[in-house]
């Protein structure tokens, strides 16, 4: 799942084996961490505003704290591809099972992430709209919020009475947000002593995304399995052959002194581990390097002379990026949504065929991704069910990993257990480590429409049109036909008649097959293993 390239460009060049390939003997990259706050970044806008009434989400004492123990709540957590928002209407998402809200704020020119509940009878704000003056309206009574969260306006109040628009009870709990790397994020704490978090800790700064050399296309998924199981799939290159079969472009390996072979063409992967503490590990492998961020970062790169550093500016760091050297990049951020769910945002910069992704529209890109990306969902949704049955504490126990190709697995498991007890903090969601969400249909399971495209302009787009191409074409059959009918007198020649049928026939047959094309691009797709 980790090679979600399908359709990028030629993989086999860059890296020899897998789609996420193994990143391997690279130098040891340094922290992650991005520009100290005084240094102006061009790609970075800043939303701190917090409401009078903000409550609190999160037991984090303090945001730089150095405990041994993960604070979930005192990180950065990436929302969406800046892309993929609509400035004309609300959009809500859950992260580490937070409802938020994002929406546009016109009068300040920036996003805004608020709690999604209307404080008078807490309906979701992200079924509302931005009224005519530039407020976020709840549309079941009609209160507006302006962009700190105060309201506004509330319609039953009478205008000569009490202005109980104003009391600290009729604001909206507003979160700190962030964009970054073309990408908005959110502190996930309302409290106001978080108000300038940005000025103590950023977002993971990705130079990639930033430099003009590099495309960057981006994708979203929103998953039935939770985060741990998406990530450790993400670190685990052997499972490519086999989950994605007939799906990625693997290289097959001659094996020394290896008798049997098989036709995916799995072989031992070379993988070392590198100094693994609280702020995550990093990974050599046989032709490049990998990190893990915490919380949502996983980096992979194949370059032999770049390494991810602390630059002091963002310029410093797109420097280092402007030599000739053909370099791609995997990055995913891994999203813990809720239990038994997750987020995946991922985008694959690259300095070599600029020129495909302006020419072939993203969603095009995302057909190939989405069927990757389905190929082992159900594998992971029912593994995690079998985790949980065995409790999540004994994933050493219940989990047989003897070989090197699982090292990154066995890092981040060892990580989740030595400074987050083996799972996610919910906060004060606190569900029990066994409670997942029941088992849907396949049909559910595997849906692309809303676990994607309703998430993504490009491929809501590119079903609006093609969905409107459909019914022309079926209009234009019943058209020839129903003029067929009507003027085959007036048709004498065979040859005409003929031509009129058969355009019928084709514009028809055309509209199945686009309906067809639409069914399996973006509602549903099931990948049978057995047949592949």
């Amino acid at each position: 799942m980790e090679s979600l390239r399908l359709f990028s460009f030629p993989t086999s060049r860059i890296f020899p084996y897998s789609s996420l390939s193994p990143f391997p003997s690279q130098p040891s990259p340094t922290s992650f961490q991005p520009p100290p706050s005084h240094i102006p970044r061009l790609s970075t806008r800043l939303h701190v505003s917090t409401s009078p009434s903000s409550t609190t989400t999160t037991t984090s004492p303090n945001p730089t704290s150095t405990s041994e123990t993960f604070d979930w709540f005192s990180h950065w957590y990436p929302l969406a591809p800046i892309c993929d928002l609509d400035k004309r209407a609300p959009k809500a998402k859950t992260v580490l099972g937070l409802d938020v809200v994002i929406w546009w704020d016109r009068v300040e020119g920036a996003w805004k992430v608020f709690e999604d509940k209307c404080p008078h009878r807490l309906a979701p704000l992200s079924e509302g709209r931005v009224d005519p003056q530039g407020r976020l309206q709840c549309v079941y009574h009609g209160w507006c919020f302006d962009g700190a969260g105060t309201c506004k306006y509330i319609p039953q109040a009478p205008s000569l009475g009490p202005p109980v628009h104003k009391n600290e009870k009729a604001c909206v709990a507003v979160y700190p947000c962030v964009e970054q790397n073309k990408i908005l994020w959110f502190w996930p704490n309302t409290d106001s002593r978080y108000k300038d978090i940005w000025n103590e800790k950023t977002p993971p700064y990705i130079p990639e995304l930033d430099d003009p050399s590099f495309t960057s296309t981006m994708g979203t998924r929103d998953l039935l399995y939770g985060y741990e199981v998406l990530t450790e799939n993400l670190m685990d290159p052997a499972h490519v052959p086999y989950a994605h079969h007939g799906l990625m472009n693997v290289r097959k390996r001659v094996v020394p002194g290896r008798i049997e072979t098989d036709r995916e063409g799995g072989a031992p992967l070379e993988i070392t581990i590198e100094k693994l503490d609280i702020n995550g590990f990093h990974a050599k492998q046989e032709a490049g390097w990998s990190k893990f961020v915490p919380p949502c970062l996983f980096y992979g790169s194949a370059s032999k002379s770049f390494s991810v550093t602390s630059p002091n500016s963002k310029e410093e760091a797109l420097t280092k990026t402007t030599d000739k050297e053909q370099r791609f990049v995997l990055i995913f951020l891994c999203v813990p949504v809720s239990p038994g769910k997750s987020r995946l945002i991922y985008s694959f910069p690259r300095n070599f065929a600029v020129w495909l992704d302006k020419i072939i529209p993203r969603w095009y890109f995302h057909i190939g991704q989405n069927l990757i990306l389905d190929s082992d969902l159900y594998l992971l949704h029912v593994e995690e069910r079998k985790l949980a049955s065995a409790a999540f504490s004994n994933w050493h126990k219940a989990c047989y990993v003897p070989t090197k190709s699982d090292a990154m697995v066995i890092a981040f498991r060892s990580w989740l257990r030595k400074y987050s007890n083996n799972q996610v903090n919910w906060g004060s969601m606190n569900p029990a480590p066994q409670l997942l969400p029941p088992t849907p249909p396949k049909e559910q399971l595997l849906d692309r429409y809303w676990s994607h495209v309703v998430q993504c302009t490009s491929c809501s787009g590119a079903l609006n049109t093609l969905k409107a191409i459909e019914v022309s074409l079926q209009i234009v059959s019943v058209a020839i036909i129903g003029f067929f009918a009507v003027a085959k007198q007036n048709i004498a020649s065979n040859i005409a008649k003929t031509t009129v049928i058969s355009v019928a026939v084709l514009c028809f047959a055309a509209s199945r097959w686009l309906s067809h094309f639409i069914q399996k691009t973006f509602y549903f797709h099931d990948y049978n293993h057995a047949f592949k």
